[in-house]
């Protein structure tokens, strides 16, 4: 089935994304006479047309750009959108969102079915501030840097080039040589451009400072808890978080780090023994390339629902996927939603291993949250909050392990897969805090060096476990360890999201195992509504609690522990 972009009732059909094409439609917004609560639904619905018609041009300039970071003119498209495009908007759409709240007709609509949408118009316009219009263009072609820089890493191994995916492949190696070697290899590639990328952070804290400061905040982090709409919760009960999961998480892992040790019969746990399997057997390969990555996790959202199948299987027919590792690839994943479309696009970098599948059924999650969102009326009422597209995607990391099946011939791998799957659950916590309150020291202490930030990087990383193993005489390369995560280059705050939605995602899971059918209603009904209600409510119709206690913490690591134990 071929996936079309649905008809245009407002904007030209060939609507060219230039500022000639764009201006007359947002003059016309801005002057139009409304006299009523219908016509300014109307008006809603005309603007939101428009804003899917820019986002999706915006998400190819970005796919393709990220699919081949070396391609000169892909980045220029990108950086075109983000210079010529973006910056003559934002004060337009922010004239638009002021008729919206000042128009007298706002009182007759319904006001249960825009009150979260109201609720975040007003928000942007208390942070809104034409003197941060440039910087937001500065940040956005610098931001991509990350991309050109991490893009173009590769790396010898055995005669013969890699990713840094690919190799990651050879840390799963029985053979401890091997897996020394693949991991110093890959360690020293990445420091190599250590200083380029430190001097890219030190542009972007300063950018982002300077946000800050201008929209009347006294740092960057109090500035984006505003700008992601982070109603629900503080910078204290991230805090609060952190501790509960160094409390209950780290002793557990701290725990079965220690069973590692021993199975491997090692003195003491070193980086490269960390992803090796423990039962002496070779890395699981459930799949052998691309295109059976694809089709078996079709098969897996199949068995789950036919009409989740489907929706994959549509991807597929339309080419909207690009899976395989290759160099001058961008690094990591993601599902990117094509809002006019109503379709998602699924990005990642396979090397055909275990992690690789949990990618592909964590974005999937994704996808099939982009196809029940498609048809909302509003284009912003498919902008959920991280915490909600994150519970999508890795609540269907879990509710899709009874089908992992089809990724495995035998039972024992099967059960290898599980087990692996729910220690990297718990793994998921402690990294998060670590990133989340890494991002907290940075953007509560701007004026920081670069060796400032690497020594408190190791004493939060510390903090959390070091990932378990002992870093002795590693020193330049653990203080590197978070260069990885590109999302404190591209995505600053986007994090803590994670480990909100894993305790959610967790808690569908043992639903799930309850009752599997209530279970799923429940998931697809929560991830149906889009951003239409307020986070609890969601989640609530999840059939779960939006809660990060401590208590809550201990309770679902329990059960995780609890099914641990049950696959021996």
């Amino acid at each position: 089935m071929i996936i079309s972009k649905k008809p245009r009732t407002y904007i030209p059909q060939d609507l060219a994304i230039s500022w000639d094409g764009l201006a007359p439609l947002f003059t016309e917004l801005q002057n139009r006479e409304i006299n009523s609560g219908i016509e300014l639904e109307i008006w809603l619905k005309d603007r939101s047309e428009l804003e899917a018609a820019l986002e999706e041009d915006f998400a190819w300039r970005y796919i393709k750009m990220s699919c081949d970071t070396a391609n000169e003119e892909l980045v220029k498209n990108f950086q075109y959108f983000a210079e010529e495009i973006e910056p003559r908007i934002s004060p337009l759409a922010n004239d638009l969102n002021k008729k919206f709240v000042e128009s007298p007709f706002m009182d007759d609509l319904d006001k249960e079915k825009y009150f979260v949408y109201s609720r975040a118009i007003k928000k942007a316009l208390e942070i809104y501030r034409d003197e941060n219009i440039e910087l937001f263009t500065q940040l956005q072609v610098k931001q991509q840097k990350y991309q050109g820089i991490t893009g173009a890493m590769s790396v010898e191994i055995n005669g013969q080039e890699y990713t840094l995916e690919q190799a990651s492949i050879f840390i799963k190696d029985l053979n401890r040589e091997v897996r020394e070697n693949a991991w110093k290899t890959i360690q020293q590639r990445r420091l190599i451009d250590k200083d380029d990328l430190n001097i890219l952070f030190d542009e972007l804290i300063k950018l982002r400072n300077q946000v800050a400061l201008n929209a009347g905040f006294e740092n960057y982090r109090d500035y984006m808890f505003q700008a992601l709409g982070r109603f629900d919760y503080t910078p204290q009960d991230c805090y609060d978080f952190a501790n509960a999961i160094e409390k209950e998480i780290v002793p557990i892992l701290k725990e079965q780090a220690e069973k590692r040790r021993e199975a491997l019969g090692l003195e003491t746990l070193k980086p490269w023994d960390l992803e090796v399997s423990v039962s002496g057997k070779p890395a699981l390969k459930p799949f052998n390339n691309g295109t059976e990555l694809i089709d078996k996790s079709i098969a897996c959202f199949n068995a789950i629902d036919e009409k989740l199948g489907d929706k994959l299987a549509m991807m597929k027919a339309n080419n909207l996927f690009d899976v395989e590792s290759r160099k001058g690839k961008a690094p990591g994943g993601y599902n990117y939603p094509l809002a006019e479309t109503g379709a998602p696009f699924i990005f990642m970098n396979s090397a055909n291993s275990l992690r690789d599948l949990t990618t592909m059924v964590h974005e999937g999650g994704h996808a099939i949250h982009t196809f029940l969102t498609a048809n909302l009326e509003l284009n912003d009422f498919k902008h959920c909050p991280s915490e909600v597209a994150e519970l999508a995607s890795m609540s269907m990391e879990l509710i899709s392990m009874d089908n992992w099946h089809v990724y495995f011939d035998n039972a024992e791998d099967l059960n290898r897969a599980k087990k692996e799957q729910l220690a990297d659950v718990l793994k998921t916590l402690p990294w998060v805090a670590v990133i989340d309150q890494f991002q907290h020291w940075i953007y509560t202490n701007p004026e920081h060096t670069a060796a400032d930030r690497e020594e408190t990087f190791k004493q939060i990383y510390n903090r959390f476990g070091a990932g378990f193993a002992d870093w002795t005489d590693l020193d330049h390369e653990f203080g590197n360890v978070w260069q990885k995560q590109l999302h404190l280059f591209e995505v600053p705050f986007y994090y803590i999201e994670y480990a909100i939605a894993q305790l959610g995602a967790i808690a569908v899971w043992k639903n799930y195992k309850e009752n599997s059918e209530k279970a799923l209603e429940q998931y697809l009904a929560a991830l149906s509504l889009g951003y239409t209600k307020p986070m609890n409510e969601i989640y609530e119709t999840a059939g779960i609690k939006f809660d990060f206690s401590a208590e809550y913490v201990k309770e679902l690591a329990a059960f995780v522990k609890e099914e641990l134990d049950k696959l021996g």
